[in-house]
């Protein structure tokens, strides 16, 4: 049996925006910045698929700009922010991604910023308070707070999180990759200057996402060299991209409620069983409070084991992909700065199951039996050294 357990690092893409993206591979050639018609043709469906994002998003289309994903959508906002609005001081946590981790690291190296991190509770949620007193310390801030953590799941309030901002004249950014197109967003009712969408995610294809950028904050390019995206990225469009990235998003709209009520089951239906078959496991951050957390994420630790290096390794060897662990040399988590500055334990094997659309409760019984039979004939071997 093949099960896929890890969409929250890239999801199969949906047959209906392989339909879509088609016809802009193939037949509709054109590039959008030619006047003649095969250009004209592909601006269409560029500017089709702007609108398309505009409106689920309940914003302007002149608000939406192409990126090729999360990753250059947060370089650009972050940068791009700080040099426009002569703001020196920025606000973010430890457990953020590495797109704004490094990207606010490299900027305070520089001397281009002063860099405050917010206090996290044991279990990796904003300690609002402390937000509070740093925006405050004076002058405008530029906050980076991703709304659904990536490893663990933490939600943040970002309504919560804007008016603090509003009230400092902050600028507010939010790395919101996990969440997009598994929340909606009411971009009228939230003081945010800027979000982001990555396709692939949402079952979309890879190397296309979109930045939205607040009317009013007047931001320049961070990818120079060309007058594209109305001089906000230098470079030919990736049209099927963009077609398919409009296409994914409209799709998961659409089925929004149905989905996150199916994977919200199936994901508390797992949390059930491996507490049943799994003794001494724990979860981490607040992944198994699903009203809490982003539903598609589930972040687990195992009971310490000499063999658990070889965990994720075992999984994929019985068809199991899922992410996270102990790395293989150093007896540290993977490389998870989330789990290690929530202080996990480093004996203790972490593994993130990522649900989509496309998971059944069968899939759950097999990874569960699987990890118990795992377990089992562990604890059946001699220590290593006995």
């Amino acid at each position: 049996m093949q099960v896929y357990f890890d969409n929250a690092a890239t999801t199969p893409l949906d047959p209906e925006v392989f339909d879509a993206m088609k016809p802009f591979m193939i037949d509709h050639y054109g590039n959008p910045s030619s006047i003649h018609s095969h250009g004209r043709q592909a601006r269409s469906a560029v500017e089709k698929s702007r609108r398309t994002i505009a409106e689920l998003l309940n914003t302007s289309p002149a608000e939406i700009f192409f990126t090729s994903g999360g990753t250059e959508a947060d370089n650009t906002a972050i940068n791009c922010s700080l040099a426009s609005s002569e703001i020196d001081h920025i606000v973010t946590s430890k457990i953020e991604h590495h797109a704004v981790l490094h990207t606010v690291e490299r900027l305070e190296q520089q001397g281009t910023a002063r860099v405050s991190y917010v206090d996290l509770d044991r279990d990796g949620s904003i300690n609002y308070d402390h937000l509070q007193d740093l925006i405050s310390q004076g002058g405008r801030s530029l906050v980076t707070l991703m709304h659904a953590n990536n490893e663990i799941g933490n939600l943040t309030d970002l309504q919560r999180v804007g008016e603090m901002c509003r009230d400092s004249r902050s600028v507010f950014h939010s790395d919101t990759v996990q969440a997009m197109a598994h929340y909606r967003y009411d971009l009228q009712q939230i003081n945010i200057q800027c979000i982001l969408g990555s396709a692939h995610k949402f079952h979309g294809p890879k190397g296309v996402g979109f930045l939205y950028v607040q009317a009013g904050h007047s931001i320049g390019p961070f990818i120079h060299g060309g007058s594209q995206e109305r001089n906000m990225r230098g470079g030919t469009e990736n049209v099927a991209g963009i077609v398919g990235l409009a296409k994914a998003m409209e799709l998961a709209y659409f089925e929004l409620d149905q989905h996150h009520q199916q994977i919200q089951k199936l994901k508390q239906y797992m949390i059930d069983q491996l507490k049943s078959n799994i003794p001494g496991i724990t979860f981490n951050g607040l992944s198994d409070q699903p009203d809490k957390s982003l539903y598609t994420v589930l972040s687990i630790s195992l009971p310490a084991s000499d063999d658990r290096e070889m965990l994720l390794f075992n999984l994929d060897i019985s068809g199991i992909s899922a992410s996270g662990g102990s790395a293989c040399t150093s007896g540290s988590n993977i490389g998870s700065h989330v789990l290690e500055e929530l202080g996990a334990d480093p004996e203790r094997s972490a593994i993130r199951f990522s649900f989509s659309k496309y998971n059944t409760r069968e899939e759950v019984d097999y990874v569960v039996q699987k990890l118990a039979a795992l377990r089992a004939n562990d604890k059946s071997q001699p220590a290593c050294g006995k």
